[in-house]
Order: structure tokens, then C-alpha cells, then sequence
């Protein structure tokens, strides 16, 4: 077996951005085939695989976390301390402590374990929405997934609600904006409205917060624009219905939304011994409603994840091991 760092890197060797996990999938059913496990490619879509292992046929304990990556792909280097590059705490570097954990585990004679590797999550969890209605998930009792939580149990996370705002105008020469109607400037205007609207917030989650990500539109420099849309995320402390009633009280019939996809906040449970906080960003977790108690926590910070400058500590590496270890042990045995 390789050790964790060895793991890391030769999994973050692998290019898996979203949509392209096939080839680390391969790999890790090829790893843990010869390590011993029963090992299923579960097919979410072509050349898309969620890799589930288990060494019995009803494990109680999960380990989780995903195998794609953000773009773009930056292979790993590494020095006394860290791992640098794409993947190494989200979450090439979380798949291998979660695999030397389960190893060690097993060396103990505690087999109730499984692994499941989803595809996907960083756009839409399709991987984890497959995993969703797989067999295996009336069997679980906890899932431990794993997302950089500096190694802090995270016993909340918010949710997120994507949407596109559209408006519409007339197309006209920019020298008579009276033939005209500017879409660009409607929107401007609704984005003005959206940014000064008070939503509402949890005294557990925190606050809602609004990041105005893409905009688009226009045709030319000399040309009254036409058409213009805007693309948020929202990070939900509440449940979405609030939150998208306040956004279409602003925008009216001023324009249009498209919604792109929605995961609630999640309470995860909490289990004593463990530092605990709440993390701001979203999982598979809302998608795995079937797995199972969730918990959250893995090695790195979110801080530096999709960032050119990511790494993990090596030392933060070894500790997550020792954790979702020790975790494991607790959730089998009370």
C-alpha cells in the first residue's frame, strides 16, 4: 500500500476536472481491488462512474468525498511540508486519508466500512444524486464526508440556490438611445435592487449572502443592448422558498429567472471529542439524504481550495487520518 502522501500525489497526477473523472475512477477501483475490496463502478452517466467499495455486505460506516476537480488542472509538486496543486485538499488529499483510514481500520479487524467516490460535485452532485437511490444506502447509518474543514468536524453547512436573471430590451444605434431600450441597464438596475434587499438569516448558519458571479450581455459598443443576464449564488442559512420569494419581489416584471439548481442548509451530527464549527460552502450532503447521520470534516482549508496556490499540509494529512479513525471507531461503537 502506498503511504498517504504517495497517494495523494499519484491520484492528483490523474487530470478529473468535472465531467472527466473517468481515468481516477479507473485507477482507485484498480487500487482497491488490490488491496482487497469489492470494488463497483457505478455508472452516473457515459464514461461518469461513482467508485463504492465495501469489504462486507453491510457496512454501517461510510467514508465519502468527491473525485472531481475545478478546472483548471495543475499537477502536484510538494516540499518538506505541503502538496501543492489541483486537488490537494479538494479532495484528491481527503480520498487518500479516507482510504488509509479505512486500511487501518481493517488491519484492526473492523470491516463495517465502506467508500463511495462521487463524480461531479463541484457543478451539480449528479454523482451523488446517482449514489442517491443506490441499495446500499438503506444500510448505511453514518456517512463521514469529506470536504476541507481544517480537520474540524463541521456540524452545519449552508446551501446554496443558483439562478440566472434575464431582461430583455430593443436593439437600436447607441447615437439614438431613444429607438431603443437597454437590457443591460435594466438589469443593472435589478442588480442594484438585489444587493440592497435584507434576506433573511439563522442565528446557527449565520448570514445570507449574494455573490453577483457572471454577467452578460449587449451585442456592441454602438448598439443599445437587447439582451443582458446576471448569474448569483446565494448561500442559504434558511430554507430556498424565503429567500427566492424576496429575489422575485425585486426583479417583478422587470425580467426573468431561470433556477439552476438549489440544496438546503444541513444540520450534520455532532459527535463529543471534536473541535465543531459551521462552514459557510455546500456538499454532496444535501444530495445523500438516504446515507445515513452526515458528517463533514477533512484536512486543508476551504481558504485555498480552487485557487492556483492549493496545497495541504502534510502534517494536516496524517491528523485526518488519525481522525476519520478515531470517528469511525466512536460511530460503531455507542
Amino acid at each position: 500500500m502506498m503511504n498517504i502522501f504517495e497517494l495523494t500525489t499519484a491520484l492528483m497526477s490523474i487530470p478529473s476536472t468535472s465531467g472527466e473523472e473517468e481515468a481516477v475512477g479507473f485507477w482507485l477501483r484498480d487500487y482497491l481491488v488490490e488491496l482487497g475490496w469489492t470494488v463497483e463502478l457505478h455508472s452516473v452517466s457515459d464514461g461518469q462512474n461513482n467508485v463504492i467499495a465495501t469489504l462486507n455486505d453491510t457496512p454501517r460506516v461510510w467514508f465519502s468525498t468527491h473525485m472531481d476537480t475545478v478546472p483548471p488542472f495543475i499537477p502536484p509538486t510538494e516540499d518538506d511540508e505541503k502538496i501543492y496543486g489541483r486537488g490537494a485538499c479538494d479532495a484528491k488529499g481527503i480520498i487518500a486519508s479516507q482510504i488509509t483510514a479505512a486500511e487501518r481500520l481493517r488491519s484492526e479487524g473492523i470491516n463495517d466500512i465502506g467508500l463511495l467516490f462521487t463524480v461531479e460535485e463541484e457543478r451539480a452532485s449528479t454523482g451523488a444524486k446517482a449514489a442517491n437511490l443506490h441499495p446500499l444506502a438503506a444500510k448505511c447509518e453514518f456517512l463521514i464526508n469529506g470536504e476541507p474543514t481544517d480537520n474540524d468536524l463541521a456540524i452545519g453547512s449552508k446551501g446554496t440556490f443558483r439562478l440566472n436573471i434575464q431582461t430583455t430590451g430593443k436593439a437600436a444605434h447607441s447615437a439614438y438611445p431613444e429607438e431603443g431600450e437597454s437590457a443591460i441597464e435594466k438589469l443593472l438596475d435589478i442588480l442594484e435592487d438585489v444587493r440592497h434587499t435584507r434576506l433573511p438569516n439563522d442565528d446557527f448558519f449565520g448570514e445570507t449572502t449574494v455573490n453577483i458571479g457572471t454577467i452578460d450581455g449587449g451585442m456592441a459598443l454602438n448598439v443599445i443592448p437587447p439582451s443582458a443576464e446576471a448569474g448569483l449564488a446565494i448561500r442559504l442559512t434558511t430554507k430556498r422558498e424565503p429567500i427566492e420569494d424576496a429575489i422575485r419581489s425585486v426583479v417583478r416584471d422587470r425580467g426573468e429567472i431561470e433556477v439552476l439548481s438549489a440544496s438546503e442548509p444541513v444540520r450534520m451530527h455532532a459527535v463529543d471529542g471534536f473541535t465543531q464549527k459551521v462552514v459557510r460552502f455546500t456538499t454532496d450532503i444535501p444530495h445523500l439524504p438516504n446515507w445515513g447521520k452526515p458528517l463533514l470534516i477533512g484536512p486543508g482549508s476551504i481558504l485555498v481550495a480552487h485557487t492556483k496556490d492549493e496545497f495541504v499540509l502534510k502534517k494536516d494529512l496524517e491528523k485526518a487520518v488519525s481522525l476519520y479513525e478515531d470517528l469511525a471507531k466512536k460511530l460503531l461503537t455507542d
